[in-house]
């Protein structure tokens, strides 16, 4: 969908599905950033709004449909249907408030604590997501995500 260095042409919405958004960090290790299931949308904001290339992948997790909105047609839909508008900035909202409390999260809590929270909070998203996915999206390794659900475990 799409690969650093494009340009982000188009808003996702996922009808159906699981898409994920990452970079590669320095040590060539997949960052995982945000995921986007149903009735979710996703796009790098950066790169779409303003029409620079982009310093993230997107690419589907589990066989996904999705409908797409270009820059260009989202606008002309804003223009068109001034209500759109608001949902529009209601998504963006949502989706600001949500990486607010993940910044806290991944500040404010030890790394198994935020695995927990994410789980207690949120338990058909870790059980539907690969292991490896969540790991990535936590900040660590896949195997240190084992020995935390080991521990729960026992």
């Amino acid at each position: 969908m799409l690969s650093e260095g494009q340009v982000s042409r188009s808003n996702y919405f996922v009808l159906k599905g699981c898409l994920r958004k990452f970079f590669i960090n320095e040590k060539g290790v997949e960052q995982t950033t945000e995921f986007a299931i149903e009735n979710w949308w996703l796009t790098d904001n950066l790169s779409y709004e303003h029409r620079v290339p982009s310093e993230f992948f997107i690419q589907a997790v589990e066989k996904t449909t999705l409908l797409t909105i270009s820059r260009d047609a989202q606008d002309q839909l804003l223009y068109t249907h001034p209500k759109m508008e608001r949902y529009f900035r209601f998504i963006y909202q949502r989706a600001y408030a949500a990486a607010q409390m993940r910044m806290k999260y991944i500040f404010g809590l030890s790394k198994e604590a935020f695995y927990h929270h994410l789980n207690d909070k949120y338990p058909e998203f870790v059980q539907r997501i690969p292991q490896y996915l969540i790991a990535s999206f936590l900040g660590f390794t896949p195997e240190y995500l084992s020995e935390i659900r080991a521990r729960k475990i026992s």
